[in-house]
């Protein structure tokens, strides 16, 4: 019995022993850590994970509790561990795309990304890639502030496109123009460059777009010249649509459209970007009359298009009209979903269609089979159960 007392004891022991050498985490919300950051004038660290995460798990054990990782990192970092699926880490999951377990932010005291970091290391690994982070922060500023001030190294500027892309695209577009406008012309663009050339054009107002029609040679050996034409096209495209939408009446000025797109990409190609831009902007301005009459004709011919693209018109049509003719085309796009594979969104799509145009009988058989498989799958099953209860009224 005193063997297993002191085995305990000593487990105990070296347990608080471990944790007190390792990196200290501080579980204060977001907003604390961000403001005793910017107080002590140092980075705040979050190990991103998730409960089911594995590599977290060994990160846990082998790396954060190892005394030199705590040393460093208890010194020179506000450092947390948040759980990406409860609570805050939602958020946190969403601004900084995270996507995959463990993510490793390292945010400054304004909440700017400075270095994002994914998957398993080793103790030796991890302290080189914190050192690293933490030596680049200490060159004089925020990312924001040192842009602020032109500085304008190809690798500060790829870094800012690299890491805000996605939770602040208009700060690394600002850069994505810095860097190609300090670019040495003679140098051929590769693969990354050409990548990043297109993700931030959005106009050919914008001042890269020169770079992507004057540079073509250098691009094509990166992607078919008819998908380069596509993309070019489609901002060309995008920029007559805003010179035709008549916002004052919430409509799209088809024929001043076609006028100007048609000899640019031709008549076929410019009546399909037409009714796609027609349909997203009649959804986005709730112009449901209009993007009824624009998606039956659209999607006329049913089998020429995916099921998930023709299911979403078919989940407006259920929600926002009524006309049963209209219904029965949207009833025919949801069929050939659920053809495709019975899912619970698709079977209660179909359920409340048929339920639109009185055919109680079908609607109830499938909103039973979309809350039963609901429920199989740990979904939500509040909207299949309300239209049972509509059903049997």
């Amino acid at each position: 019995m005193k063997n297993l007392v002191t085995t305990f004891f000593i487990l105990i022991f070296s347990f608080t022993f471990a944790q007190e050498e390792g990196i200290k985490f501080d579980q204060s919300s977001f907003k604390d850590l961000l403001a005793k950051a910017k107080k002590e004038k140092k980075l705040v660290f979050i190990d991103a994970y998730a409960v089911w995460c594995g590599p977290c798990k060994m990160m846990d054990k082998n790396v954060f509790t190892q005394k030199s990782v705590g040393d460093y990192f208890n010194k020179n970092f506000v450092s947390s561990r948040i759980d990406m699926e409860k609570g805050e880490g939602r958020e946190i999951a969403q601004k900084f795309a995270v996507r995959s377990y463990p993510t490793f932010l390292f945010l400054n005291g304004d909440g700017e990304l400075v270095s994002q970091n994914y998957g398993y290391m080793e103790p030796s690994l991890f302290l080189s890639m914190a050192q690293d982070v933490n030596g680049g922060n200490s060159k004089g500023g925020s990312l924001k502030e040192r842009f602020a001030k032109g500085e304008n190294t190809p690798e500060f500027l790829m870094n800012i496109m690299k890491l805000n892309s996605n939770s602040d695209f208009d700060f690394a577009k600002k850069a994505s123009e810095r860097y190609f406008a300090n670019r040495k012309s003679t140098e051929p663009l590769t693969k990354e460059e050409v990548g990043f050339l297109f993700y931030f054009i959005k106009s050919s107002k914008d001042p890269n777009f020169k770079i992507l029609v004057d540079k073509k040679a250098e691009i094509l050996p990166f992607l078919p010249e008819e998908s380069y034409n596509d993309y070019k096209n489609q901002i060309l495209l995008a920029d007559i649509m805003e010179t035709a939408i008549d916002s004052k009446n919430n409509k799209i000025d088809e024929e001043k459209f076609m006028k100007t797109a048609e000899p640019l990409v031709g008549k076929e190609a410019a009546a399909t970007k037409l009714n796609q831009i027609k349909l997203s902007y009649y959804e986005q301005n709730s112009n449901f009359v209009e993007y009824e009459k624009t998606a039956l004709e659209y999607y006329r011919n049913t089998e020429a298009f995916e099921p998930n693209e023709t299911l979403k018109a078919a989940w407006i049509f259920a929600e926002h009209v009524t006309n049963k003719t209209s219904l029965k085309k949207a009833a025919e796009w949801a069929e050939k979903s659920v053809m495709r594979g019975e899912t619970p969104e698709n079977t209660y799509i179909l359920a409340k269609i048929y339920f639109k145009m009185g055919n109680k009988d079908l609607a109830q058989n499938f909103a039973e089979l979309s809350n039963n498989m609901a429920k199989q799958n740990g979904k939500d099953t509040q909207l299949s159960e309300e239209l049972l209860k509509q059903i049997k009224k």
